[in-house]
C-alpha cells in the first residue's frame, strides 16, 4: 500500500455530503459502480474516494465484498500508506494515553476514534495486543507492527486476529506471537490488582472501556450486598469488594474467567467477601430468587445483545428481559448499575428500557448518573459509531 498513484473510487451524486463532515465510512451503494465497479478492485486494496465530479475527498482502502467497501486513513491526496505513516498516528495515540493515565495499561489505538480505522490496539506495559480487523488494515500489517515497534519497543506482540467479524471481510482467523508474550498479565485498576488472560480471554484481555464507570461504581457499593452480571474476571466485582462492599455475588459462565476471578479476590485480601455463582445468568437469577436474595447494588453488564441492525427488536426484548430480572434481586431502594456495547442502542433508548422494565415491575426509576467509554475510547463527533458504550446508574423505589 506504498504506491503514491492510487486508484479512484468515485462516489454516487451527493454521497459525499457525510464524508466531507467527517465520517470515514463509505458503503457500497454510495459507489457509482457504473465509471468504478466494485469487481475491478483487490479486497484491502489502497484508493482515492472521489465525489461524482472526481474531485478528492480522501485516501483509504478498499474491500469489494464489504457492505462499508471503503474507509478513509486521511483527507490528502496523494497519500503513502508505510511505516511512516502509521508511526506518526501512533505516536499522536501514544499522546493523549500518555496525558491521562499514571501507567502504560490502555487502549493505545482505538479504530475510527484514532484515525485507525480496522485496528485496535491494547497496551500492557511493555506486552500489545492487536487486532485488526479489515482487509485494508490486513494488508498494512507489516507496516503497523514496524510503527509500533519503533514507538514503544514492546518486549512482546501478541496478534489476536480471531474475531468472528473479519469474516465479514472474508478474512482468516488467525493468532500470532511476536517476541515474549506472556500467558497472562497483570494491571491495576481503582487500586485493585488484577491478572487476566491474552490468548484464552475476552477480546483483546481486558474492557478498559468500562474503567471510568467502574470508579464511579465505588461510592455505590459501601456498606451493601453486591451481585455482579457477567462478571469476567472481577472488574466490577473485586473492585466493589475493595470499595467496601459487604458482600458481593460474581456470575459467569466461563470456568477460565471464574479461576481467574477467585484469584483476583484472593489475590486483594477479599476473596472472604467475594463468591462465585457459575452459569447463565437467567438461570443464576432464577435460583436466586428462589432463595429470596437481595442485593443492594445489581451490576449488569452483558455483551452486546445488538451487532447489527436487523438484531434490535431480539436484542432490545433480551436487554429489556435481563435488567427486569435484574431488578427483582434489588432491596428497596437500592441501584442498579445498567451498561450496554451495543452500538444500535442509544443510551436514550436504554433508559425507555428500563424505566418500562420498572413500570412493569410497579417499581420508580431514578437515573442518578450516567458513564460513558474511558478517555482511552476517544470519540469522532462526525462518526456516531464511535460512541457505543452507555452506564445507567439508577435507583429503584416502590411507587
Amino acid at each position: 500500500m506504498s504506491e503514491i498513484q492510487l486508484p479512484a473510487v468515485l462516489l454516487r451524486k451527493n454521497k459525499d455530503r457525510r464524508l466531507r463532515a467527517g465520517h470515514l465510512w463509505v458503503y457500497s451503494n454510495e459507489v457509482d459502480t457504473r465509471k468504478t465497479p466494485l469487481s475491478g478492485f483487490e479486497p484491502g486494496a489502497a484508493v482515492v474516494v472521489q465525489t461524482s465530479t472526481g474531485k478528492p475527498v480522501g485516501s483509504g482502502y478498499i474491500n469489494p465484498h464489504s457492505l462499508i467497501c471503503a474507509r478513509l486513513l486521511t483527507r490528502r491526496t496523494p497519500a503513502v500508506f508505510d511505516t511512516a505513516f502509521f508511526r506518526q498516528r501512533i505516536e499522536t495515540a501514544r499522546a493523549l494515553r500518555t496525558a491521562l493515565f499514571e501507567t502504560p495499561h490502555y487502549r493505545l489505538v482505538y479504530g475510527e476514534g484514532d484515525g485507525l480505522p480496522g485496528l485496535v490496539v491494547d497496551r500492557y506495559a511493555d506486552v500489545l495486543v492487536v487486532q485488526i480487523t479489515t482487509a485494508g488494515m490486513e494488508r498494512c500489517k507489516a507496516a503497523i507492527l514496524e510503527a509500533l515497534q519503533l514507538v514503544l519497543k514492546p518486549a512482546g506482540i501478541y496478534l489476536r486476529n480471531d474475531s468472528p467479524v473479519r469474516k465479514l471481510e472474508q478474512l482468516e482467523l488467525y493468532t500470532e506471537t511476536i517476541g515474549t508474550v506472556p500467558a497472562r498479565v497483570t494491571l491495576e485498576e481503582g487500586g485493585t490488582r488484577f491478572e487476566l488472560p491474552l490468548g484464552e480471554g475476552q477480546k483483546t484481555g481486558w474492557f478498559f472501556d468500562q474503567r471510568s464507570s467502574r470508579l464511579a461504581m465505588h461510592k455505590y457499593v459501601r456498606g451493601r450486598r453486591v451481585l455482579d452480571v457477567f462478571s469476567y474476571v472481577g472488574a466490577w466485582g473485586v473492585q466493589a469488594a475493595r470499595a467496601g462492599a459487604t458482600e458481593v455475588c460474581c456470575v459467569d459462565a466461563s470456568a477460565l474467567a471464574q479461576e481467574l476471578l477467585v484469584k483476583n479476590a484472593a489475590a486483594n485480601g477479599v476473596d472472604e467477601i467475594v463468591g462465585v455463582e457459575a452459569g447463565d445468568a437467567f438461570e443464576v437469577f432464577k435460583t436466586l430468587r428462589a432463595a429470596h436474595r437481595r442485593f443492594g447494588v445489581v451490576i449488569v453488564d452483558p455483551p452486546a445483545f445488538i451487532k447489527r441492525r436487523k438484531d434490535i427488536r431480539n436484542g432490545e426484548q433480551a436487554y429489556s428481559r435481563l435488567n427486569q430480572q435484574a431488578m427483582q434481586l434489588l432491596a428497596p431502594g437500592g441501584f442498579l448499575i445498567s451498561s450496554s456495547c451495543s452500538m444500535h442502542l442509544p443510551a436514550e433508548r436504554l433508559q425507555q428500557i428500563l424505566q418500562q422494565s420498572a413500570h412493569h415491575l410497579g417499581l420508580q426509576l431514578q437515573v442518578v448518573e450516567r458513564g460513558f467509554q474511558a478517555m482511552d475510547h476517544p470519540v469522532n463527533p462526525a462518526i456516531p459509531e464511535t460512541a457505543y458504550l452507555k452506564t445507567l446508574f439508577c435507583r429503584l423505589l416502590p411507587v
